[in-house]
């Protein structure tokens, strides 16, 4: 079982770094294995908050992002998480399946849309994203599968360098899983035993995925979006069924 997490982890984050939607693979191997649903959850999130804070360290060390274009979502991420987490146990793992579809289904709309032009002008974008990230904070905390893949389309869309739009997706995965794991660890939902080789192998995975990054050009980083984006819809759809 350790060895299974411990896999999983780190693929979940190696592809989760890229394009995120990593728990198109974590997500249904934990429930296979027997794993609770909301033990799952809180597995994931354990491994998020490790996994995606050492790859926006890593992005910020090497200056392909700066303190103060991410501080900002600091509270917005956080308060989301944190909301998510509290709500979870209202409402079932299939309401949030069909939430999810219809999220992605949205984003993948927006990334088929004509291509805004590039541009580093994200002051006048952070206020117009802020319900957006609060949202997508708040789905992380309740389900997650899909999360990471919604940031990375909302900031392409807005004008963002790929690189950029890693590294800022990493740190509000960060924030809004460390309010949800708060949540899911204070109600015991996790377990160590579970949760520690799952989240070693995510530290690895992020590790490795976010040095090819910057390897990777805006086309390609969108078609990577769009083919997880439809796998994700497909297996969530299959599941509803």
């Amino acid at each position: 079982m350790m060895m299974i997490m411990f896999i999983t982890g780190l693929i979940v984050a190696f592809i989760g770094t890229f394009a995120g939607s990593g728990g198109l693979i974590g997500m249904p191997v934990m429930l296979v294995v027997g794993l609770p649903v909301h033990t799952a959850i809180a597995t994931a999130k354990f491994s998020n908050m490790i996994s995606s804070f050492s790859s926006f360290y890593y992005l910020l060390k090497m200056k392909k992002v700066e303190w103060k274009e991410a501080s900002y979502v600091i509270p917005i991420a956080i308060t989301g998480g944190i909301t998510g987490g509290f709500i979870a146990s209202f409402i079932s793992p299939r309401v949030m399946e069909i939430i999810a579809i219809l999220l992605l289904l949205f984003a993948l709309s927006l990334s088929l849309r004509k291509k805004p032009p590039v541009n580093e002008k994200e002051r006048k974008v952070k206020q117009r994203l802020s319900p957006y990230l609060f949202s997508i904070a708040v789905y992380d905390g309740v389900f997650g599968p899909g999360q990471a893949t919604l940031l990375m389309y909302f900031y392409l869309n807005k004008g963002y360098q790929y690189i950029k739009a890693v590294a800022l997706t990493r740190f509000q995965t960060f924030l809004s899983c460390t309010g949800a794991f708060i949540m899911y660890f204070s109600n015991d939902y996790f377990d160590w035993k579970i949760g520690i080789p799952f989240a070693l192998g995510g530290l690895i995975g992020a590790q490795l995925a976010v040095r090819f990054t910057d390897k990777i050009s805006v086309t390609n980083a969108k078609l990577l979006l769009n083919i997880i984006t439809l796998l994700l819809i497909i297996q969530l759809t299959y599941s509803l069924f």
